[in-house]
């Protein structure tokens, strides 16, 4: 019992060094020998447990989306506080968004939550009444307006003379994410 604890505490750990790693770095940049010096392990474990780096990042990437959609699923009929939510998920931890757009750039076929996590979704959204705006497209909307601000240069958030990383322009722009969520899902 303690060896299976034990390979599920290495994994965890594997996983945890990976993300850090993955969300800095991307697949490309990322080193397995650094991964296994931070979980405190060895490259051989890396490897029976996930095959190969891809097969890490893979398993990185899937964990890193599935629990953010786990943890912030939609609300079809209260989207905007939903944008709300994904805002603020990305504000207190910018992991999945960036490894999610490293796999984007460097891995694209594993850069996506199963099928059947976005059949849910969009079946969930379509169950809501948003018009003639599909379902597919509204998430892509609502996910890019709720990352945007994670996502935007420096220079463009500084634009008008405030501290982007301020409590009070945080909230302001919080406020501005679910106002035009909340425009377009009314449209």
């Amino acid at each position: 019992m303690n060896s299976v604890r034990d390979a599920y505490a290495t994994q965890a750990r594997i996983l945890d060094a990976a993300l850090a790693e993955f969300a800095a770095v991307g697949h490309a940049g990322a080193r397995v020998e650094r991964i296994a010096r931070i979980a405190g392990t060895n490259v051989r474990m890396i490897y029976a447990y996930f095959g190969s780096k891809a097969g890490l990042f893979d398993s990185s990437v899937r964990f890193v989306v599935e629990r953010m959609a786990s943890e912030v699923p939609p609300e079809p009929e209260a989207l905007a506080q939903w944008a709300g939510r994904l805002f603020d998920y990305h504000q207190a931890d910018p992991t999945a968004l960036r490894v999610s757009m490293w796999a984007q750039l460097e891995r694209p076929e594993v850069a996506a939550e199963p099928l059947e996590a976005y059949l849910g979704k969009t079946a969930a959204v379509s169950a809501g009444r948003h018009g003639a705006v599909t379902a597919v497209d509204l998430l892509v909307i609502v996910y890019a307006i709720a990352q945007a601000w994670a996502l935007s240069p420096v220079g463009l958030l500084r634009a008008d003379g405030s501290d982007p990383a301020s409590p009070d322009r945080v909230a302001q722009h919080r406020r501005a994410v679910m106002a035009a969520v909340a425009a377009i899902s009314e449209a």
